[in-house]
């Protein structure tokens, strides 16, 4: 986030001097002490740091000093006195002021001290994003690739993490667009900075280019007091920008200009600010088609596809299923607090069978009301929605042989993909009459343990899967 720092001086030189000293530490100065109203300006002003001088602030002193801070921005307030009496630092200081300095040392002592409560609140902000990230921040790792088409998703993924390109995510609802993007924000040379994230589609068009960029008091009826923008709010870091293809064509336009020189107008705003972010965009739509039919800039496009991701959907990546489905289990059974265990081979081929018009989503959906309705330890079947019950098309398990499935693939990798398929269901076989136990199970396939340890691991079996399968 861009550092804001409110200057409210007496002394315009000084002024002066501090915004000249203090504007390159990536931080936008804001100056008032030269204004008839400086105390409702800087009330308003939306600051993380507030140097202010003493006789500026609102009669009594103590309660203008706790007004200061209780602004929604909770600033690190800078009182400056023009004594060098050590009880009135300490009486300042016991009204609640965080740093209070004297006017009387030099002015390069003064820029430097508030060089350092500066770098204080940076790494104050930095903290705080650090701690609403929690236990639970998105990784890589986290999506289950079994599928070879989600291995190869995964490796594209990879390389352009460490870029700062845009991103534009594309892909049917609920395929995990915005944990994806959440993912590669953490693992990229940004994760320490904030993420910000916006649905484009979810706010009113009215108030849409306030959230993007921000506002100034008094640029619209009940703008009060100034407001940052979200790529003000993800400077040093990420803006995610959800459903772009449903923004209006005039926003676009102001877009198009942030992407091509980093700089925001607020809202009634005169001067621009620079920001340092990285830009990942998703949609649902086919944004190609929405150029052609004129809903969608052709220019914006371009600069939002530097980099393209499509997510494949669930129903292309079936493999995938039992995975993600036994990851879900384990994620509701600390959620919710019941201890299922496992899915039924019967649920399990249901899961499979499904066509998943909502995705990952709604598979989560499906295995969180299985917790909650199963009545044992296992869920079964019954336990799984109306639909699933239906007659359903059989889809072979864990693969596709279809020859159509071939297309665009080279031959070396069409028979890996088949050979992993039929090496996969062979030993799930062999698993399955042992009842889950590797020895005897290796020497049913003529190969040793240990290799079949690492063919497991390859291909992703657990060997839990098939304990007590015979009576599942």
């Amino acid at each position: 986030m861009l550092i804001r720092l409110v200057l409210a001086i007496n002394d315009e030189k000084l002024e002066t001097y501090l915004d000249r000293k203090l504007s390159p530490f990536d931080v936008r100065v804001e100056r008032y002490g030269h204004l008839g109203d400086a105390w409702e300006q800087v009330l308003r002003s939306c600051g993380d740091v507030i140097v202010i001088s003493e006789d500026l602030i609102q009669r009594p002193t103590d309660s203008g000093i706790s007004f200061l801070n209780h602004l929604p921005e909770n600033p690190t307030t800078v009182i400056l006195h023009d004594s060098d009496s050590s009880e009135k630092t300490a009486r300042l200081t016991a009204a609640g002021a965080d740093v209070v300095l004297s006017t009387a040392i030099s002015k390069k002592s003064l820029a430097e001290a508030l060089e350092t409560t500066l770098e204080s609140r940076k790494q104050f902000i930095q903290k705080e994003w650090l701690g609403r990230k929690g236990l639970l921040t998105p990784k890589i790792s986290d999506f289950v690739i079994e599928s070879e088409v989600m291995r190869m998703f995964i490796d594209e993924v990879q390389q352009v993490i460490l870029s700062d390109a845009p991103i534009l995510l594309l892909g049917e609802t609920g395929v995990g667009k915005e944990h994806l993007a959440k993912a590669i924000h953490a693992e990229s040379q940004r994760s320490a900075g904030p993420f910000i994230m916006l649905n484009t589609a979810a706010v009113p068009e009215q108030l849409l280019e306030s959230e993007l960029f921000g506002h100034e008091q008094g640029a619209f009826t009940g703008a009060t007091r100034y407001r940052r923008g979200a790529f003000e709010l993800a400077h040093g870091g990420t803006i995610f920008l959800d459903e772009i293809g449903e923004m209006p064509l005039h926003l676009q336009a102001k877009l198009l200009h942030v992407l091509q020189d980093y700089e925001v107008r607020p809202v009634g705003g005169e001067d621009t600010i620079w920001v340092d972010v990285r830009v990942i965009t998703a949609s649902n739509r086919n944004l190609e088609k929405e150029i052609t039919r004129k809903n969608f800039r052709k220019d914006l496009f371009y600069r939002l596809s530097v980099l393209v991701l499509t997510i494949p959907p669930l129903s292309k990546r079936r493999e995938d299923i039992p995975g993600l489905a036994r990851r879900f289990v384990s994620y509701y059974r600390h959620k919710i607090g019941r201890e299922i265990t496992r899915l039924s081979e019967d649920a399990l081929q249901a899961l499979y069978n499904y066509a998943w018009p909502g995705n990952v989503r709604e598979l989560m959906n499906v295995i969180e009301r299985a917790m909650l309705l199963c009545r044992n330890d296992i869920i079964t079947l019954r336990d799984l929605p109306d639909a699933f019950h239906e007659e359903q098309e059989q889809i072979p398990p864990y693969g596709n042989f279809e020859p159509g499935t071939w297309i665009n693939k080279t031959l070396p990798e069409v028979q890996r993909s088949v050979m992993n398929q039929v090496e996969k269901l062979y030993l799930e076989m062999v698993l399955k009459k042992t009842n889950g136990r590797v020895k005897p199970a290796a020497q049913m396939a003529g190969i040793h343990p240990r290799g079949l340890f690492n063919k497991m691991k390859r291909l992703g079996i657990r060997k839990e899967k098939f304990k007590n399968s015979r009576r599942s």
